[in-house]
């Protein structure tokens, strides 16, 4: 990094002594404004709820530009990743930084193959769990325990057990997430094939069983492989940030991803596709497309407590790029599944039509985001809502660990230490009990 010759001058009405700050570009995107000498010179932080405004650290990894609706991974743009790469190759790409030849390509398969199980005792440490724990609650326990599995790779700070705890979070998510959903229905665990590619082994693990072998559909094998490949890293959000933190402190990977799944399980962040799901459920109940106008009236009303969830995006104030993807693959599997006249399906679609094309969303940029789309794709693949999420934490995995190795070979990261503006009592002193 390297300081603009531009600086920001911060000067007080006060009479304070003015202060220069060091403005640093970064390759696109805004300039950032470096005020960590700020509290030395003035002894004063700034005030910044939320981090919208404050770039906690430099990355090369993922970049968003939400007024184009642009998502770069290592520059490339999703679309093209989607289009001509598979999931393993995107994971390469984000490790590395740059894709795989096919030699490369091949040994890294190989690689993340030859870790997909788990050690069996994992089934006694899931049996812990009431069999209708949501997979969330059961997958911050699982991937939190890898630790206690694996005491050769937990230290952080040596980059062999850094690669080699990122092979086996990459490969054994998909194992733990199948798990968690056969503990919750109740039928026998089925182990990875290693003849098969990363997707169609997650597919195989769900929904075969010892008695009734699953044979892979490429269009549905392609769409769960284009869900990982749309989820696997956005910058720094709540949970990338979480893992970030967590790992400041020097901990181990595991326990770091694990942390990124507990906030990922939040319904403003990983939830939201479930929260699309339970809503056109919710409309569906309540007489399905005929009540369409009815529900799209009372998102109107200010009033009104309805919702619209899977719309819209905190950070893509034009249509998110991830949509147009997963709006073409939710097409392709409700023709391959034939769900295209199933009530819940018509339904989403009455209500995509309506909201690119009515001028309340079309002006307000609502649009239909990755996550009503991924939510349908997912229900048609024969995924319960309550797993969503879990799928979600295991597509991210990788951006996460690929985040948490930049912040650790960065020579600048410290540990964590967010600052605040305190509000409450001054220095008082205790009256004894007597007289209070």
């Amino acid at each position: 990094m390297t300081p603009s010759d531009v600086k920001a001058t911060l000067s007080f009405s006060d009479g304070s002594p003015s202060m220069d700050l060091p403005i640093y570009k970064g390759s696109i995107g805004p300039d950032v404004i470096d005020i960590r000498k700020l509290y030395a010179q003035t002894g004063r932080f700034t005030y910044d709820p939320g981090f919208l405004s404050t770039a906690a650290c430099n990355s090369t990894i993922t970049y968003i530009d939400g007024d184009k609706g642009e998502l770069l991974y290592r520059g490339y743009p999703i679309e093209q990743l989607a289009e001509h790469c598979d999931f393993l190759e995107t994971c390469y790409l984000l490790l590395k930084g740059e894709l795989p030849n096919p030699t490369q390509k091949t040994d890294f398969v190989k690689l993340v193959t030859n870790h997909t199980m788990v050690n069996e005792q994992m089934q006694f440490f899931l049996r812990g769990f009431r069999r209708d724990a949501h997979p969330m609650a059961v997958m911050t326990g699982l991937v939190g325990a890898l630790s206690a599995f694996y005491h050769d790779s937990t230290d952080i700070n040596n980059p062999q057990h850094r690669e080699i705890s990122a092979i086996r979070l990459i490969a054994k998510m998909p194992t733990l997430v199948s798990m968690a959903y056969k503990y919750g229905v109740g039928q026998p665990f089925i182990y990875p094939k290693n003849s098969l590619s990363y997707s169609a082994n997650f597919m195989r693990m769900m929904f075969a069983t010892p008695c009734e072998e699953y044979e892979p559909n490429d269009v549905l094998v392609r769409a769960i492989d284009r869900i990982f490949i749309l989820h696997a890293d956005h910058e720094q959000n709540a949970s990338t940030s979480t893992v970030r933190l967590c790992g400041s402190s020097g901990t181990n990977p595991f326990a770091a991803i694990a942390a990124g799944v507990a906030c990922l399980w939040g319904p403003a962040h990983g939830g939201a596709n479930e929260a699309a799901l339970n809503m056109l459920k919710d409309i569906q109940k309540q007489g399905g497309v005929e009540k369409i106008g009815e529900f799209i009236k009372q998102v109107k009303d200010k009033n009104s407590s309805v919702k619209l969830m899977g719309f819209g995006h905190r950070v893509y104030k034009n249509y998110d790029p991830r949509a147009k993807l997963m709006r073409e693959t939710c097409h392709e599997v409700l023709s391959a599944t034939g769900l295209h006249d199933d009530p819940l399906f018509k339904l989403a679609m009455a209500l995509e039509k309506i909201a690119l094309e009515d001028d309340y969303f079309v002006s307000r940029k609502l649009y239909p985001n990755v996550d009503f789309y991924s939510g349908i794709v997912q229900s048609a693949l024969g995924i319960p809502v309550s797993l969503f999420t879990a799928i979600f934490a295991l597509a991210r995995t990788v951006g996460w660990i690929a985040q948490l190795n930049e912040m650790i070979a960065d020579p600048e990261y410290k540990i964590g230490r967010p600052r605040q503006l305190f509000v409450g009592s001054t220095r008082r002193d205790v009256t004894p009990l007597a007289q209070r």
